[in-house]
């Protein structure tokens, strides 16, 4: 019944098995990878109708989590898997962003890339496997995919590399590095660093590079034993066509792209188009290809012109950055905020802090990934290309773009210990010419040292690109503008501090490239970095030494472990009463240690007061505040701390007696009273020695 095809391979001391033929045979390809006890099912489906009228790839690829594969059932009301978590997001953009380059230009198959994790080793991280599996279910697919690719992660501890380090190992790595490509040339690059010289993040990568050729092989002896038929490609387009589109267009072209504005180069090629087309359609010629060949041509007469006269679209040089603007504090309410503007790209960065109860709950497979105290969201609204659009909820290129940025970032972030805060930065893409999330890290930066958070250093981060004729005749492009991306070979972003990278990602468009012109392109990265960090300096260069008036200040004290129980009260009930009467978060743990966040320094008192009450024994002559508990004719019995005692009619209301305790006093009620006496193993209270508005004692005037 079934045909079943297995190879097997050994990496990073794991014994990975491919397998196609038992599961999903009805896929155009599927493989199930196993590697200890993960499972990953990895399929690759094709329409075989060709999509005539577009000129993109349409390629999918979606990795999900199951559940069950860890033994959970998913939280939340339905109880069942919804939209994909962050984490299946970012893995499903690593394994599109690694296959996508290696489908020909021509290739308009509706095609979907499918990992699904049926099952989950802890010692095992499933990104890098489900990217395995998945270039090994499209190289059996019949797709004319130009691979096999195969991917490796890789760590950094006590100078030694670490290959595909599982969950517990990263966490004390200084490297957290993903690397894909094929058996010559790296394709994919994605990672986070601490601060690490550029000589060890290349040879980080030339190590992961090493390490997956084993998969690699493993690919290609499954694909040549399945040996499926290659999907035929639609025929090339008539080169008489393009030769005569090219003798008209070339200068206009050429002018278009020398035009520095973005919004006008836009309109002289929108002009050039209808014009075009106009000439064109008379003589018999589809609209729609004479469009399409068209925009084929803009790139290949730009990147010409480019690569033979050295001489960018905007007029710069090649490791040139452009104009920087930088301002701090121009939000006066946030708690820390920045304006970055480079060229035609700006973004307006807002740093919220908050405390503990404000931490994001992750519910993924990662068991040491539970709470987040940092957070960095990335928002592109149309507006900022000058296009009209659907506001919608955060797509997979704003979450993978916020992503990078947060990587960037994170290692300079202080520890809990150190700072309490859960720190929140949010950048608004307000305009977008090339590279608003490297806009976003340098941003970030100042958002959170205008805000008071002390960061180890500040961040910057650049956008390179390259325009490649061949593997001896390219050229590599500093801070890249929109065009410079979409119309070259990389977009390779690197992030860091003066001492060294803190992130880094990159992605190809053509076969792969060398680590020849990764070395240059990272040394000339370090270039321009340092002059982004030189401008940012200038403006602010250190953390403010205090926070802003509308971010809540937190006092942090140390209670008995067995007191923990009285301050949270049954049912909450207590601490529920200090929140209520001091406007306060108030967060404690089983160790015994208290956090009180609040805006003003009564709330904070008043907390403190009442914790203090409960933790100790009342004491004579002191001053606390209570709640009543009960009214009786001859006084009201006041709750302190858990403590109850009397305060008498008489000690109620200063120069007056009282009728009725019911006239000022009512249950529930908060109040502030002094201890004035103890007898008899009672306290005794008085409320007229206390300003009940203040807290604070009255003093007899002799």
């Amino acid at each position: 019944m079934f045909n079943i095809v297995e190879k097997t391979f050994e990496i990073g001391g794991k014994t990975v098995t491919l397998q196609t033929g038992k599961i999903a045979r009805q896929a155009d390809g599927a493989v199930m990878l196993t590697v200890g006890k993960t499972m990953i099912l990895c399929t690759t489906t094709i329409d075989k109708k060709v999509k005539e009228d577009i000129d993109f790839l349409p390629l999918t690829v979606v990795y999900q989590e199951k559940a069950f594969a860890a033994g959970k059932i998913p939280g939340g009301f339905f109880k069942r898997e919804t939209k994909p978590s962050e984490g299946e997001v970012l893995t499903s953009r690593v394994i599109d962003r690694s296959i996508r380059p290696l489908f020909p230009d021509n290739y308009h198959y509706d095609t979907q890339v499918v990992c699904t994790l049926l099952s989950h080793d802890p010692e095992v991280d499933p990104e890098i496997f489900a990217l395995i599996g998945a270039a090994a279910s499209v190289q059996i697919s019949g797709a004319p995919f130009k691979g096999p690719i195969a991917a490796s992660k890789v760590g950094y501890v006590n100078g030694e590399f670490l290959l595909n380090p599982n969950f517990d190992e990263i966490l004390e790595s200084q490297l957290d590095l993903i690397v894909s490509g094929t058996h010559d040339s790296v394709l994919m690059v994605e990672s986070e660093a601490s601060e690490l010289s550029e000589a060890t993040m290349l040879k980080a990568v030339k190590f992961a590079h090493d390490s997956f050729q084993v998969a690699i092989s493993a690919i290609n002896d499954l694909a040549k034993t399945v040996n499926k038929p290659l999907l035929q490609l639609p025929a090339e387009h008539d080169p008489e066509l393009v030769t005569l589109l090219k003798n008209y267009c070339k200068e206009r072209v050429i002018s278009a792209f020398l035009e520095k504005a973005k919004q006008k180069r836009r309109e002289m090629l929108d002009t050039l188009k209808t014009d075009t087309i106009e000439h064109f359609e008379p003589q018999g010629y589809d609209s729609a290809l004479v469009a399409k060949l068209l925009k084929k041509l803009e790139s290949e007469i730009v990147r010409e012109w480019i690569v033979s006269d050295n001489r960018r679209i905007d007029g710069r040089r090649t490791d040139e950055i452009r104009q920087l603007e930088i301002e701090t504090g121009i939000l006066p309410m946030a708690h820390g905020s920045s304006l970055f503007t480079r060229g035609e790209t700006q973004a307006i960065v807002a740093t919220t802090l908050g405390t503990t109860q404000d931490e994001q709950i992750l519910d993924g497979i990662n068991p040491n990934e539970t709470r987040a105290k940092f957070m960095l969201h990335y928002n592109f609204p149309s507006f900022s290309v000058g296009e009209v659009g659907p506001m919608r909820a955060p797509g997979r290129r704003e979450i993978g773009h916020g992503k990078l940025a947060w990587r960037a970032v994170k290692p300079v972030m202080p520890e809990k210990a150190a700072f309490p805060y859960t720190v929140r930065v949010v950048s608004e893409i307000t305009e977008s010419n090339g590279s608003s999330s490297m806009a976003t890290v340098c941003g970030a930066s100042l958002a959170l040292m205008d805000a008071g958070v002390p960061i180890a250093a500040p961040v910057a981060g650049i956008a390179m690109g390259l325009i490649m004729q061949d593997s001896k005749n390219y050229v590599i492009l500093s801070d890249i503008m929109g065009d410079e991306d979409h119309l070259g070979d990389m977009d390779f972003k690197v992030a860091g501090t003066d001492r060294g990278i803190t992130a880094l990602q990159m992605d190809i468009k053509v076969c792969g490239i060398t680590l020849e012109i990764m070395e240059r392109a990272i040394a000339q990265a370090q270039k321009g970095r340092a002059h982004i960090l030189y401008a940012m300096n200038n403006v602010l260069n250190t953390h403010r030494t205090s926070l802003s008036e509308n971010a809540p200040t937190i006092t942090k004290i140390t209670v008995p472990k067995d007191k923990v129980r009285d301050i949270i009260g049954s049912g909450g009930k207590v601490i529920k009463e200090i929140v209520e009467l001091s406007g306060a978060k108030i967060d404690i743990d089983d160790s015994g240690e208290v956090s009180i966040a609040v805006n003003n320094a009564k709330g904070r008192d008043i907390a403190l007061t009442m914790i203090k009450s409960i933790i100790s024994d009342l004491e004579v002559g002191s001053i606390y505040q209570g709640k009543v508990a009960k009214i009786v004719d001859f006084g009201a019995f006041i709750t302190i701390g858990g403590k109850d005692a009397l305060v008498h009619i008489s000690e109620i209301v200063k120069g007056r007696r009282l009728d009725k305790v019911t006239e000022v006093l009512s249950e529930g009620q908060s109040v502030w009273v002094k201890v004035v006496g103890f007898d008899k193993g009672k306290f005794k209270l008085s409320m007229k020695a206390v300003d009940q508005e203040t807290g604070q004692e009255i003093i007899e005037m002799a």
